[in-house]
């Protein structure tokens, strides 16, 4: 039974809250789903160090890293190829591919890595096109593979030697004839008369066939261990034969392995179709990241993809979401925020409460589903709240958020004023971090109505002192990325935990002008100072969009 894998996963710029619901959510899934569905929790961004802390601390792994949620070649319906080396013969290659209905065969080494292709034009121009007696000897075919193209025995010689070189002659004439025209190193068809082998191998043919099943006598059999020769007995006639034998050739001999044209199962499709539409070949290998061919696909399998199915967490916004949204499969969505604009192909399950944080809702679906919360993920879960509520400072927090936590601590065994003071002094460590860092550790995009585009970014810190360091480190880095990605106003909240206020900062055209409308006042210097303010959820994203549309009328 196929394991169909599905994703849960928060915002670009991952917070505690996102990361922490998704591994919960994953969780509460994987305990009440069929056996046959597998939900892993990921993250769309960088880790931040309070998150960092809160892993470390409940000895959780981080969820993987998966930045671009399109279809790959892994999402398509790869056609697994029997395995074929270069050494097999051109008619086993030809049973291959009709038994399997193939009509690319992709040769692989002993690492099962790509060493060419054959197809079936191939093959049928090699066999069509060949008057070349020489062919066998110039593709130095396996006498293994000779016998088995003639469905034959070897009584006598090495299977696994080489016809090297020499031509492909039946012996239709007198004694005297084949004296004249065998070489040194030839292979004769030959029947069942003991003087046409004798003579053969007095003219010191390498290889005999003999056909019709014909018994060979023990005279002919002594002297070909003597002289070397190698004896093949096949049940068909002189003219069959003849006519199959140079499909023994090896395919490595007519496979093409220099400019072929293959995909890695981690390219997307979005990057091939170009590829695929350019060389129109009808099936390309396909190679895994340990280098291993898999398969191959054809562009009939870009009609059925099979698409990332998600479930979000924590957002509902297509700009805060993980890169080709639109080309996953949203099945759930469990949220706290404001509804956004983010569109699906088909209903779905939608679950949106007014509480301070996504994990509360995680509390809730729990209790539920009558599922006892593991002290790990209780330990996420409370992290999360304490967090998104700046330990319930902030004006998003509710009495469910509240009674979250407190039950959430008793489960994980923690004191959380203590916990908290840990845990934010851990995640405001700034010192050592890149502007860069600082500034995308948590930072949204969000759009107003009349298209205004604007990012908030927002650093939370119970040091006074940090914050101004971090002010003067992140206004000249504002200034640059300004018009970067179609946001045409940038604002950053610092935001003091213990004075529960914020010093914003802004960047852009008439963003100075949007602030002072959301507020009612003017800036000091190059930021606005706003008491009693810490939550962009509540308290500043409302308040710049009212200000966008009385700006944008």
């Amino acid at each position: 039974m196929k394991t169909e894998k599905i994703f849960v996963i928060g915002h670009k710029n991952p917070d505690t809250d996102s990361i922490c619901s998704a591994i919960a959510y994953a969780d509460i899934k994987n305990r009440t789903a069929p056996k046959d569905k597998k939900y892993v929790p990921k993250r769309a961004g960088q880790i931040n160090q309070e998150t960092e802390y809160v892993l470390n601390r409940f000895q959780v792994d981080p969820p993987g890293y998966i930045s671009n949620v399109g279809t790959q070649v892994k999402d398509m319906d790869i056609r697994t190829s029997p395995e074929a080396h270069k050494d097999i013969s051109l008619k086993r290659a030809w049973d291959i591919m009709m038994k399997n209905e193939l009509v690319t065969l992709p040769v692989r080494d002993e690492k099962e890595a790509l060493e060419g292709i054959v197809t079936i034009g191939d093959i049928a121009k090699t066999y069509m096109d060949t008057t070349d007696s020489y062919l066998l000897g110039n593709a130095k075919s396996q006498y293994y593979w000779i016998a088995d193209t003639v469905d034959g025995l070897i009584i006598v010689g090495d299977k696994d030697k080489h016809f090297e070189h020499g031509k492909v002659m039946v012996a239709a004439g007198s004694l005297e004839i084949m004296e004249a025209y065998i070489e040194e190193g030839d292979l004769l068809i030959v029947g069942n008369r003991d003087d046409v082998q004798i003579q053969a191998m007095n003219c010191k043919a390498r290889c005999i066939v003999v056909c019709l099943g014909s018994e060979i006598s023990e005279e002919v059999k002594k002297m070909a261990n003597e002289t070397g020769t190698v004896i093949i007995m096949s049940p068909y006639d002189t003219f069959t034969v003849a006519r199959l034998i140079n499909q023994s050739i090896p395919i490595g001999y007519i496979m093409k392995t220099e400019n072929l044209v293959s995909f890695h199962t981690e390219d997307f499709t979005d990057d091939i179709q170009e590829v695929m539409a350019k060389y129109r070949h009808r099936a390309f290998p396909v190679v895994n990241k340990r280098g291993k061919c898999v398969g191959t696909i054809s562009r009939r399998n870009l009609l059925g993809m099979n698409k990332k199915k998600l479930i979000l967490v924590d957002h509902n916004e297509k700009d805060q979401a993980v890169d080709n949204i639109e080309k996953a499969d949203i099945l759930e969505i469990i949220d706290h925020h404001k509804l956004g604009r983010l569109e699906t192909m088909a209903p779905l399950m939608f679950r949106n409460q007014p509480v301070g944080c996504t994990a509360t809702i995680l509390y809730q679906m729990y209790g539920e589903q009558k599922l006892e919360i593991p002290a790990h993920i209780a330990g996420l879960l409370c992290s999360a709240i304490i967090s998104d509520t700046l330990m319930f400072r902030s004006p998003t927090c509710t009495l469910a958020d509240k009674m979250a936590a407190g039950a959430l601590a008793l489960i994980a065994g923690i004191d959380i004023e203590k916990f908290a003071k840990e845990m934010f002094t851990a995640g405001s460590n700034l010192r050592g971090k890149a502007p860069e860092e600082i500034f995308y550790q948590d930072y949204k995009k969000f759009i107003a109505d009349g298209d205004i585009t604007f990012g908030v970014g927002q650093i939370s810190s119970m040091d006074e002192e940090e914050l101004e360091e971090v002010k003067l480190r992140i206004l000249p880095l504002m200034k640059s990325e300004c018009g970067n990605n179609g946001v045409s106003k940038i604002y950053f909240m610092l935001t003091n935990i213990i004075n529960e206020s914020t010093e914003l900062l802004y960047c852009g055209e008439d963003s100075q002008k949007m602030a002072a409308i959301a507020f009612g006042k003017e800036p000091e210097g190059e930021s606005f100072l706003l008491e009693k303010v810490v939550s962009r959820k509540k308290q500043l994203i409302p308040a710049l969009m009212e200000a966008a549309q009385i700006l944008n009328s």
